[in-house]
């Protein structure tokens, strides 16, 4: 078995690329949103989010994982919308 590591430049990529993929389906998300209350904007509430988050991540200039992490958490909770917020 081998040893894998991810460091912080990998890991942002990962969330700006999920961010992407996201923003690009967000209304293949609403559509599909059907729990509680069928309201149609849960892709919309998680792109916003989402994209807050990858923009903290993407401002961030250090690529320790920890301090990815943290500007992650910062910048999705600062654009938290909705029940995805």
């Amino acid at each position: 078995m081998s040893n894998t590591t991810l460091d912080g430049k990998q890991f942002a990529e990962m969330i700006l690329q999920g961010a992407n993929h996201l923003a690009n389906n967000a209304k293949l998300v609403d559509a599909l949103n059907v729990f509680p209350v069928p309201d149609g904007d849960t892709g919309t509430n998680m792109n916003l989010s989402m994209t807050s988050g990858a923009k903290e991540v993407k401002n961030n200039k250090v690529d320790h994982i920890g301090k990815v992490g943290n500007a992650l958490s910062k910048g999705l909770l600062m654009g938290a919308r909705g029940n995805s917020g």
